[in-house]
């Protein structure tokens, strides 16, 4: 847009200004009263959303309209037929009728209605169809579990790449695989490459595995799906299977996915031999896992996220090449990590400025992300039995002793280590 010289402005203002400028405001007035009292007339407010004038409101059509429109039977479309049979190419003619399938009654060849496109059904879909001549009335989506579909993250996690530390290098290897195939897909097809498309995450408890999984979601645009591995674990026969098929389902409906399984070792465990000569209902989920990522039909644009503590107690299969391309490991921080992690959580405290982290980072060896917040935490705890403002260095100073010295008995990470490197 062009700026207005100081001329113009002139000329713009002695225009409003004068007698014309006078004119023109009286006969938007005009307009606007003459449009007020006409939405008066009519019945129609300001709080009305769409709804026509109440006017034209009738019960009788209202009745008719019910008696007119009844409830719709679901099928499914087994064969599109094409039309126009004097064209010799098959491919290039549009569907004229259609071949579905009523559950529990019968097969019909039908046509669709006119308000309906062509490009709108295709053949294996769900439609709604009418119960006298069972023309295709709508298409509906595919039929998915609510328990599936409440997976789906809606909001952005508010953790960033900023928020983890002691991980960079993982973070890179993630974000080679996750990010850069959505962000940049030309410099994989000028290679003539696939790009990777499973990752395993593994480590002690409190490395940071989940918290990257959510800076994840938080940098892409893509649909983020989180499922925990003891969800899949269903009573009935069949039930985790089910599941898991339309996750990846619900999965390829979607422009980017990335379907995040946490504490996968909840089902994807070696297999075995139950002793009763049947397997077991954690395998077939398993199975199914396996089949999705790498089976007869493509995955698609579906990156999978797989975390995990006990990496030694899965399955080879679903580790191979193919199904999961690389394993990223979240070892225990070293000392610029650990000062790293407590910047980080100390940033939203009210901290003193003087307050050495690298000392910090020195006195608390061995430690997870997990153990530096809750020295953090306990730091706090005893700034406020005091009635303080401030957190300073010797309240950080006990906690360390309290929190990493006193509850080592309690810490698991050694029999972690022990079962990641045996």
């Amino acid at each position: 847009m062009e700026k207005l010289s100081h001329r113009d402005i002139t000329v713009l203002k002695l225009f409003g200004q004068g007698p014309f400028g006078r004119k023109i405001k009286k006969v938007e007035s005009k307009i606007d009263k003459l449009a007020t009292a006409l939405k008066l007339s009519c019945g129609i407010s300001e709080s009305d959303t769409g709804l026509a004038p109440p006017s034209t409101w009738t019960l009788t059509h209202d009745r008719q309209r019910l008696m007119t429109e009844r409830p719709l039977q679901v099928a499914r479309v087994t064969k599109c037929i094409p039309g126009n049979e004097d064209d010799p190419d098959e491919d290039l003619r549009e569907p004229d009728k259609y071949l579905i399938d009523l559950t529990q009654q019968a097969k019909f060849v039908v046509k669709r209605a006119q308000h309906v496109a062509p490009t709108d059904i295709e053949e294996g879909m769900r439609v709604g169809v009418d119960r006298t001549r069972y023309h295709i009335r709508i298409a509906l989506p595919p039929k998915i579990n609510p328990s599936v579909t409440m997976m789906e993250v809606e909001a952005k996690p508010d953790v960033t790449y900023g928020d983890i530390g002691g991980c960079k290098d993982q973070l890179l290897k993630l974000r080679e695989v996750v990010e850069l195939p959505m962000l940049h897909p030309e410099r994989f097809a000028r290679l003539g490459i696939d790009p990777p498309k499973g990752v395993l995450l593994f480590g002690p408890p409190g490395t940071g595995k989940t918290l990257s999984a959510r800076a994840i979601a938080n940098r892409t645009d893509a649909t983020f799906i989180r499922v925990i591995g003891s969800e899949l674990v269903q009573r009935y026969v069949g039930e985790g299977a089910r599941m898991v098929r339309e996750l990846f389902q619900l999965a390829r409906t979607k422009r980017a996915c990335i379907i995040f399984f946490d504490e996968v070792d909840a089902f994807g465990g070696v297999r075995f031999d139950d002793g009763e000569g049947g397997d077991n209902e954690v395998q077939r989920t398993m199975l199914e896992l396996i089949n999705q990522l790498d089976g007869f039909e493509a995955r698609g644009n579906i990156k999978v996220l797989m975390a995990t503590n006990r990496p030694d107690t899965l399955d080879p299969a679903l580790l191979r090449p193919g199904r999961i391309d690389r394993q990223v490991e979240f070892g225990l921080p070293d000392e610029v990590g650990r000062a790293h992690i407590f910047r980080i959580h100390c940033k939203a405290m009210n901290v003193e400025k003087k307050v050495r982290f690298d000392l910090l980072a020195r006195l608390t060896p061995n430690s997870t992300g997990a153990d530096i917040k809750s020295v953090c935490v306990e730091a706090g705890m005893f700034a406020v039995r005091e009635r303080r403002k401030v957190i300073s260095e010797k309240d950080l100073l006990k906690a360390i002793e309290k929190v990493i010295k006193g509850y080592s008995k309690f810490s698991a990470t050694g029999q972690y280590m022990q079962y990641q490197y045996s």
